[in-house]
């Protein structure tokens, strides 16, 4: 599932760094905390992974 914002896809990394132990878990905030405890290694990996081309930097919440 590719990211739909430049903030969703720098989150997952955040939470992909914490969930292999480069970063520590209690440093997380917001959305990178709940998708750390939320969503598998894979899952962040496909998040984080996302080309960032052509991205808004937050999603609109209204569609």
């Amino acid at each position: 599932m590719p990211a739909k914002s430049k903030a969703q896809q720098k989150a997952a990394g955040a939470a992909l760094a914490a969930k292999r132990g480069y970063a520590k878990v209690s440093d997380l905030k917001g959305a990178s905390r709940s998708m750390e405890k939320s969503m598998s290694e894979k899952e962040l990996e496909d998040l984080a992974s996302t080309k960032r081309k052509g991205k808004p930097e937050h999603a609109d919440d209204r569609s």
